[in-house]
């Protein structure tokens, strides 16, 4: 009679910025809950804490990032400079080596996989010289996964470069894309990294072992479906999410911020879906007459609101300051922080909207809660993702253009409106519904998780 199946390890390694690192570390725990042994491995920068995340085993592989690369907000330099050290030093590959040698010893763990980041190609090549399988985690939604891998069909199609008079085309092979949803790499500085970021995420998922993607059946059905196909089963795709609705690991523990929680206590005085949430996430910048723009039209609704400020929101500015009047303006009305625990605030009552730069991870936790967006997209995935939202998903608003204050106190009294407001309302507290389908038991992502770690192993690689 055969034994007990030998416990089995996976080691995982996020991309070091805040919108990729709670998600990898939300699976962490989701694997862990189903008895895989848990091994992060981590960069010097942005290093999660080892104390929020006492089940886990943490390896910090040092990152030769160049001083001056470190200093910009450019994020694709980052991510193209962290690949380039990690594949020089070798360093990624020796701290793989030594958990493959430990997982040989009788009483550890075996070795099975590694997970990374979609971007993070140095780790999959060590990890493959040394034998060992790879899975890719993509932090974006199923759509977003599709239009990255479409780039060379939009440019022979003649959708990219965009141009004047090609921004509201609709994108008919991508629907409800159009060209200015678009991530257009010729409109960078320089256009080769652009283009050399797109390339990243379609190389490790053709090398790899399997696609994670953190979205639900429910929510992109047909994106899924596509995905499969166009993937011809050779790689696998597994809709896991929405990963912080699967784990015990929460926002607090993944934050690489403090959370101000001060904004609890205040939404408790609030009424009932009255308050409008604002955060336009860890990275996005904008200028100062946008963040003005933001201020007055915010003030100028007469709704309530909960406004994240952090350090580094404006462009140029480490701390930015609130125009004068808007206080006195706001008394009463607004609040005004450096940064929230954003999944409690959009969970509670008093909240009825969230403003958003629908970063993927954002998008999922406003739609898990039933809160309709106003969408204000800046880069990358966000304007695909903004555009779903209010013509496929139909649960918000996209606020297109320049931001201008009078644009906005119109956009936020119409969703926050007992009347206009209502269908979007309707339709997010129906989504909200659907997730908790794919959450139960029997449901699609609870399995496809089962499907990658039952019994004690990754099945997958079995």
């Amino acid at each position: 009679m055969a034994g007990p199946a030998r416990r089995a390890r996976v080691v995982l390694f996020p991309l070091p910025f805040q919108g990729h690192i709670s998600p990898m570390l939300q699976l962490a725990g989701a694997l862990h809950a189903r008895g895989l042994a848990v091994t992060v491995l981590h960069t010097f920068f942005n290093a999660p804490d080892p104390k929020r995340h006492l089940g886990f085993s943490f390896v910090a592989v040092p990152d030769a990032i160049p001083n001056a690369v470190a200093a910009t907000n450019n994020g694709i330099a980052k991510i193209l400079a962290l690949n380039a050290a990690m594949e020089t030093s070798g360093l990624v590959r020796d701290a793989l080596a030594s958990l493959l040698k430990s997982g040989e010893e009788e009483e550890e763990p075996r070795l099975a996989c590694l997970v990374i980041d979609s971007t993070l190609t140095a780790t999959q090549k060590a990890a493959t010289s040394l034998g060992l399988p790879t899975l890719v985690l993509h932090t974006g939604s199923a759509a977003c996964f599709r239009l990255f891998r479409s780039y060379d069909m939009l440019h022979d199609k003649g959708y990219l470069p965009e141009t004047e008079s090609n921004l509201h085309l609709p994108v008919k092979e991508l629907p409800p894309l159009k060209v200015r949803d678009l991530f257009d790499p010729s409109k960078l500085p320089n256009k080769e990294i652009g283009q050399k970021i797109l390339n990243l995420a379609t190389e490790t998922t053709t090398n790899s072992s399997g696609a994670i993607l953190n979205t639900f059946e429910a929510l992109e059905a047909r994106e899924l479906e596509m995905i499969q196909d166009e993937l011809a089963d050779r790689i696998p795709a597994f809709a896991v999410g929405p990963l912080h609705k699967l784990t015990s690991v929460d926002g607090a523990q993944t934050s690489l911020l403090n959370q101000d929680r001060s904004c609890i206590e205040w939404l408790d005085t609030q009424a009932p879906g009255s308050v409008l949430y604002v955060s336009f996430g860890s990275v996005v910048h904008v200028t100062q007459d946008e963040f003005m723009e933001v201020a007055w039209g915010l003030a100028y609704s007469g709704r309530p609101f909960l406004w994240v400020v952090r350090r580094g929101l404006v462009l140029g500015v480490e701390k930015p300051e609130l125009p004068e009047g808007f206080e006195s303006m706001v008394e009463g009305k607004g609040k005004v922080i450096e940064w929230a625990a954003q999944q409690e605030v959009l969970a509670h009552s008093a909240v009825g909207g969230f403003w958003t730069h629908n970063g993927w991870n954002s998008t999922l936790e406003s739609i898990c809660e039933g809160v309709p967006m106003l969408s204000s997209p800046l880069f990358g995935d966000q304007l695909a993702t903004g555009r779903y939202v209010q013509d496929m998903w139909k649960i918000g608003i996209l606020l297109e253009g320049v931001l201008e204050r009078v644009k906005i106190e119109k956009a936020v009294r119409t969703l926050l409106d007992e009347n206009e407001g209502m269908e979007i309302r309707d339709r997010a507290r129906d989504l909200r519904n659907k997730v908790q389908m794919c959450l139960d038991s029997s449901g699609s992502s609870r399995q496809a998780v089962d499907k990658l770690s039952y019994p004690n192993r990754i099945l997958l690689l079995d």
